[in-house]
């Protein structure tokens, strides 16, 4: 079946089972093909394909609210609601999201970027649905390792509660990025082995009420032999003791178990959790045959070998950078102890895990726990290393703030992905983690103009012992300089000047510095003398230099890959304003208030003005024009 003429999930009503299975072939033949070309989260969608048809199949969607979660498991679903003709352009600029997106679709009705949201957005909309006096099926599928996100517990305690009527299905394929961990993992782990746990209970109930009830007392026995029989089949039912009537495990690869399990959840009154047992990669034996979480997302790579068409790089990434460094430097200091919430692939955390097991602790998707957690080793004297995205410690702001800050805690804060991230999109730009940090009282936030400095970063935040720190480093690599052999404090909030200028000064830092300094270079030869200065610690910032530009009268131009509002140019502006410099010139370039979508980081760039044109484009309206020299 040619799979970019469906228009919508309708023709799957009248299908065979014989043409479901040819349909399932189809489109893990065109999810391979199409995504060795543009990349993409190919592990979870080829394990979810049988799952997604038979739920548009069983549901009518949109008006049944199917909810992916996490996201990135919605291919299928994309393909069946007619959007398989776009995916040349999954994850490109202007092209099909990578995520569920309300505005792209009718059929998404919520928008998973980041994980352990379904089951919430689902008691909002079955509340709505009765109140409303409707009818529709509300249908969150969690899985890939979030319902180990704190969040997804909370809301499965109050759907239970509520007795809501809701159809959980749990997409169980034992990973989420790399191998799931935990208490509740282990529990998912005994329940795949427990067989068909309700209709066991069910036949049970049906043969007790065939015997005759002689007086009240066996009445009594058999009532508390049906009820404990779940502990007889199962270790400790997780599920049915928060209110839900469990089903399953179910192979998630079987469409009349599919089926028959899912018509007997829509005829269950009050939650039930569907466990549905899946195989991550199914049918493409590389990413079939994974098991650290390396096909879980990717870029493009060979059909037939599963090799990655990856640039030859000269430089190691950032975040192997950041890594290598702590784990050099725990050989020697035994407080270092690395923790990650479910990214120790993305962090490249499995050196460190490798050599120093016992000072390694992957959390699961459970930034909040993985922020206390540090916090708690500070207060004993350890040196807690937290190696987190950008866009996931917005989830452990509470944290950050009332466990961390308040309490002066010396925990490390490595933010990964600080910056544009491109194919992920608005979910996963770091572009938010200046403006809520800066004003946080204790913490230092710093970040490098390259990888050399990066490293000597990474041992000033060890060093340092005086509260929290922050480094803050981009997706990608490194810009291949030579690293010093020996490491060194850089004194903390302290800036240095790369170029020297009189007409005019450029703050910057990170990723912007090149292109500052490439824009300098370029002005230069029209007679525009700009001073670049690499604004490494964000906080605190550099209070005599910043004196001295600002006594001098030259304009600022403050430039940062990272939101305007509340970032590194509101901070001048503020110590301008605090310091009486009120005739100060000052100018931002930064990120404008929206969220910015998916592309590549160049186009991005571009697109949001913020390239070496355009700071050009802006020094120029900044200063006067001045003559060319002769």
């Amino acid at each position: 079946m040619d799979v970019t003429k469906i228009e919508n999930p309708r023709f799957l009503k009248n299908m065979s089972t014989k043409q479901l299975i040819e349909l399932s072939a189809d489109i893990r033949k065109f999810l391979i093909e199409k995504l060795s070309k543009t990349g993409g989260h190919i592990g979870p969608n080829l394990g979810v394909v049988e799952l997604t048809i038979a739920l548009h199949k069983e549901f009518d969607s949109p008006k049944d609210k199917l909810i992916w979660d996490v996201g990135h498991q919605a291919y299928v679903h994309k393909i069946l609601t007619g959007r398989a003709a776009e995916f040349d352009t999954l994850r490109q600029y202007k092209g099909l999201s990578g995520f569920p997106k309300r505005s792209e679709s009718e059929h998404d009705v919520w928008e998973t970027g980041h994980s352990s949201t379904s089951l919430s957005a689902a008691m909002g909309m079955a509340i709505a649905r009765d109140l409303k006096g409707t009818d529709e099926y509300i249908v969150p599928i969690i899985g890939d390792g979030a319902l180990t996100g704190g969040m997804a517990l909370e809301a499965l305690n109050h759907i239970g509660h509520e007795k809501k009527d809701i159809i959980v299905v749990l997409n169980d394929n034992e990973m989420s990025i790399a191998p799931n961990v935990g208490a509740l993992h282990n529990v998912l782990g005994r329940l795949r082995t427990a067989g068909k746990y309700q209709w066991v209970k069910d036949e049970l109930e049906l043969l007790l009420k065939r015997i005759p009830a002689v007086g009240g007392k066996l009445a009594a026995t058999a009532e508390r032999i049906k009820d404990s029989l779940k502990y007889l089949l199962v270790s400790g039912v997780f599920f049915e003791e928060l209110g839900f009537t469990y089903l399953g495990p179910v192979d998630g690869h079987n469409f009349d178990d599919l089926f028959e399990n899912l018509r007997y959840a829509k005829k269950t009154k009050g939650p039930v959790l569907l466990h549905v047992i899946t195989k991550k990669g199914k049918g493409y034996s590389p990413a079939e045959n994974d098991k650290v979480g390396t096909w879980h997302g990717t870029g493009p790579y060979k059909i037939e070998t599963g090799d990655f068409l990856k640039p030859v790089e000269t430089a190691p990434s950032w975040s192997e950078l950041v890594s290598e460094t702590v784990r050099k430097l725990a050989r020697t200091d035994k407080r270092i102890v690395a923790i990650t919430p479910a990214m120790p692939v993305g962090s490249k955390l499995e050196g460190f895990a490798s050599e120093f097991p016992d000072r390694m602790f992957d959390v699961g998707i459970a930034e909040q726990h993985a922020t206390t957690l540090a916090a708690g080793l500070a207060t004993q004297g350890m040196k807690p290393f937290l190696a987190i995205y950008s866009t996931f410690l917005q989830r452990a702001y509470d944290q950050v703030v009332h466990d961390v800050c308040r309490q002066n805690l010396n925990v490390f804060f490595a933010i990964d992905r600080a910056g544009l991230v491109g194919a992920d999109g608005e979910t996963h730009q770091g572009v938010f983690d200046i403006a809520f940090l800066r004003h946080i009282p204790n913490l230092v936030i710093m970040m490098p103009k390259d990888e050399n400095e990066g490293q000597h970063m990474v041992y000033t935040a060890i060093q340092y012992d005086d509260g929290p720190i922050a480094l803050r480093f981009p997706r990608g690599n490194g810009l291949g300089v030579k690293l010093d052999e020996e490491l060194k404090e850089i004194p903390i909030g302290t800036w240095e000047v790369l170029r020297e200028g009189s007409d005019l000064a450029i703050l910057t830092f990170g990723t912007t510095i090149s292109m500052a300094l490439e824009a300098a270079e370029k002005l230069a030869k029209e007679n525009v003398s700009v001073k670049v200065v690499n604004a490494r610690f964000i906080k605190p910032m550099d209070e005599k230099m910043l004196h001295d530009l600002l006594e001098s009268n030259v304009p600022i131009l403050t430039i940062e890959e990272a939101v305007l509002q509340g970032g590194f140019g509101s901070a001048v502006l503020e110590f301008a304003h605090d310091h009486g410099y009120h005739q100060a010139v000052i100018n931002r370039m930064g990120i404008p208030d929206r969220f910015i979508e998916h592309g590549s980081v160049k186009e991005l760039l571009n697109e949001i003005g913020l390239t070496t044109s355009h700071i050009i484009d802006r020094v120029k309206t900044i200063i006067p024009k001045k003559q060319k020299r002769a």
